[in-house]
């Protein structure tokens, strides 16, 4: 079971769009996933679900149990100020330490407005997930200046379409 994580809690965002195209790749090829979107977390996770709160908040534990039963992950991954959004990192430290990741398979795409194409958000989670114990996939797609190639349901730059339909195709065999 492969998880696709949108990473961000923005409704409607970009990175949820991107996640619906992997899936209708995903289809394509006969492979299951399910989708995390953070942008379903519950608004006060932070303070009702973690720490002393674990395990009560229902809304936040339907959404960690899909972590348990996947053994690949793709996150989707914008840009937030050189990094990715905290919300993302709130919600992995949430999870179950130290084995949540433990000797998993991940994969990053990082999307951004702007030139680098969440190059340094993706360098800034790989490291997180190698610490937790996950296997990144070395391809990485950097989706820059997402609003010019995006029309909001599918990729306009021919490039962004072939690299996503090879990440799929390598998560797959990875």
């Amino acid at each position: 079971m492969i998880t696709l994580i949108s990473g961000t809690n923005r409704p409607a965002s970009n990175s949820r769009a991107v996640v619906n195209m992997y899936a209708e790749l995903l289809d394509a090829r006969n492979v299951s996933y399910q989708i995390l979107d953070l942008a379903d977390l519950p608004a006060d996770f932070t303070t009702s679900a973690l720490y002393d709160n674990v395990g009560k908040n229902e809304a936040f534990n339907k959404l960690s149990s899909l972590i348990s039963g996947s053994d690949k992950f793709v996150f989707v991954v914008p840009e937030y100020n050189s990094s990715f959004p905290g919300v993302l990192k709130a919600f992995i430290d949430g999870l179950a330490y130290p084995n949540t990741f433990k000797d998993k398979k991940g994969a990053l795409i990082g999307i951004s407005s702007g030139m680098q194409g969440s190059g340094l958000s993706l360098s800034h989670l790989t490291d997180i997930l190698n610490y937790l114990g996950m296997y990144i996939m070395p391809m990485k797609p950097k989706f820059a200046h997402i609003e010019k190639n995006f029309d909001g349901t599918k990729l306009t730059n021919k490039l962004y379409q072939e690299l996503l339909e090879q990440h799929v195709d390598q998560i797959t065999k990875f």
